[in-house]
């Protein structure tokens, strides 16, 4: 009974870890990632010029913040059960879903602007920040990713080390 309470407590810090880092990641990806300056006129948009570098900028912001939090709470993970890396790899899978999913959902809402009311109601040109955008949505398993690699990275270490172990003592 101790090794599932041990288990599913290293499940549900993962859970709550990966909630609470990934709304606080969304906060910061918003205040990090440029905007893209969008011209709003009645019947259409457009950007104000042709910019794909703040596109990309968020995209790689977004990323970079998605690789630190998979290796710090993963690291964090394995802190708590090392001796069972099947339970850490589920939690740190589960965590990096449930955190990048919040950290792209609070980073594009908090900001976003009704660009449809906008076209509608605008008679003259304007000039707003479009909304922050994941432009590649590969980059939401940027986290899961991470704590997987890892997770394979220490438990073939610790493979490795144990064969090492055995050859020299001969078993």
């Amino acid at each position: 009974m101790s090794f599932l309470r041990r288990t599913s407590a290293v499940i549900v810090a993962g859970v709550v870890v990966g909630a609470v880092s990934g709304l606080a990641l969304g906060v910061i990806w918003w205040r990090l990632a440029p905007r893209v300056p969008l011209v709003v006129r009645s019947g259409s948009t457009y950007p104000a010029n042709y910019q794909p570098d703040g596109y990309l900028a968020a995209d790689v912001s977004f990323a970079v913040l998605a690789l630190f939090a998979g290796l710090a709470v993963t690291i964090g993970l394995l802190v708590m059960r090392r001796e069972h890396p099947l339970s850490v790899l589920v939690a740190g899978v589960i965590a990096g879903g449930i955190g990048s999913f919040l950290m792209w959902f609070v980073g594009s809402r908090l900001g976003s602007v009704d660009i449809a009311g906008l076209v509608a109601t605008t008679m003259d040109e304007a000039v707003i920040e479009a909304p922050l955008k994941v432009s590649m949505p590969a980059l939401l398993l940027v986290w899961p990713i991470t704590a997987a690699i890892v997770i394979f990275a220490v438990s073939f270490a610790d493979w490795w080390g144990a064969a090492k172990e055995n050859a020299r003592s001969g078993r």
